[in-house]
């Protein structure tokens, strides 16, 4: 009974439980971020000032990238990216089907073909024979995408890539900073290793902005070169226009932000593993949980913690960490090739066994840089609380 009425207690004294916490994270760097807001009203620089300039230099030397062009949000840059690479309507793009919808929704949107290919069960990402697979002669790039901070096997997909000659653009919105370690153990940062790479500064992704953002990478001077034309309306100067492109920019404000919390970038992806360590412990011996898998190339940077579940009602236990107030999500319920949206291109009928199934068993819990033991407890008791009664 005393046991019963402390955990109570403890639980009404804890700190509410977010799914993603920029609140308390902002506040640990307070005082270099307001500093940072308010230098650049200041200026009145608020595009493409200082900063912005600043951090594209400080994410290629984070990443190793030669070539880092911020824009306005991880979508554009995917578009950015397809578009800088003559893509013309009709080419094939293949991508998994098992991802956020703004990798494919910019396939079709510049009117390519998407074409989805299967993930791989335990880490969740693209694999090089799905890929090869589905490759046609109409095949003139894959998008592979770093899903929930773990890199797909890129060694291999670059491999399939040179063989049909393909452009590969990463798709690595949730795993900045991620390593990639090759056989001969060289390492390379997600995003880097690809003709492109693409990424996302929403204020939830493990490198976030106070709004939104991207940036985009590669290492070829000439595709430099057309990406930054491309996200600058087409033009080489000043008001000459030498392709159709886009208008986007990452605003001097973000960047400012950005600037800050690049710096704190490792330390950020510390503070998840460590919590994707303390759940893997908890969930070890349990056989109707699956923990997220760690590939020996990839060092996780966890921008979901994923659980695959067996046996499970799924519904059910994120009803009940919601009564407990533990917030939950599905990522992702509805997969590309099921959505309405590309119905014209007549995938629904795909037979893509494993995302259907990992769609109807995953389940992703809190993970932050906020979290501390006694939350992490607390969510581990409520999962399996409802998982073994």
């Amino acid at each position: 009974m005393y046991r019963h009425h402390f955990l109570i207690l403890k639980t009404l004294l804890m700190r509410p439980i977010q799914m993603v916490d920029t609140k308390n994270q902002y506040l640990k760097i307070k005082t270099e971020v307001d500093k940072a807001v308010i230098d650049v009203m200041d200026s009145t620089a608020f595009i493409n000032g200082k900063p912005v300039h600043e951090f594209a230099t400080g994410l290629s030397a984070y990443t190793g990238a030669k070539h880092t062009i911020p824009c306005a949000n991880g979508t554009d840059a995917l578009q950015i990216a397809m578009m800088a690479l003559g893509l013309q309507p009709g080419d094939e793009v293949i991508t998994p089907s098992f991802t956020y919808i703004a990798t494919t929704e910019v396939i079709a949107l510049l009117s390519l073909t998407p074409v989805f290919a299967e993930v791989d069960p335990k880490t969740f990402c693209i694999t090089a024979a799905a890929i090869e697979k589905v490759i046609t002669p109409k095949t003139k790039a894959i998008v592979p995408v770093h899903l929930y901070g773990h890199a797909a096997p890129m060694e291999e997909i670059m491999t399939v890539a040179a063989k049909y000659n393909l452009y590969v653009i990463e798709d690595n919105a949730q795993a900045i900073g991620c390593d990639y370690t090759f056989p001969d153990g060289s390492k390379k940062k997600t995003g880097t290793i690809g003709h492109i790479g693409t990424t996302s500064f929403y204020p939830s992704k493990n490198l976030g902005g106070f709004g939104d953002g991207g940036a985009i990478f590669t290492n070829d001077d000439e595709l430099a070169a057309k990406l930054k034309m491309v996200a600058n309306h087409g033009q080489s100067r000043q008001y000459y226009h030498d392709v159709v492109g886009c208008n986007s920019r990452l605003d001097t404000i973000q960047a400012a932000i950005l600037n800050i919390k690049l710096k704190h970038l490792d330390e950020y992806i510390d503070a998840r593993r460590a919590a994707a360590d303390f759940y893997d412990k908890a969930f070890a011996n349990n056989p109707k949980i699956t923990v997220p898998y760690r590939a020996d190339y990839s060092r996780h940077v966890f921008h979901q913690y994923t659980l695959i579940l067996e046996g499970v009602d799924r519904d059910g236990l994120k009803q009940h960490l919601a009564d407990n107030k533990i917030p939950s999500m599905i990522y992702y319920p509805v997969p590309g090739h099921k959505q309405k949206m590309f119905e014209q291109f007549n995938v629904a009928s795909q037979d893509m066994p494993v995302t259907d199934w990992l769609t109807e068993r995953v389940i992703s819990l809190p993970i932050h840089t906020e979290l501390d033991t006694e939350q992490l407890e607390f969510i581990v008791l409520k999962v399996n609380e409802f998982i073994n009664r």
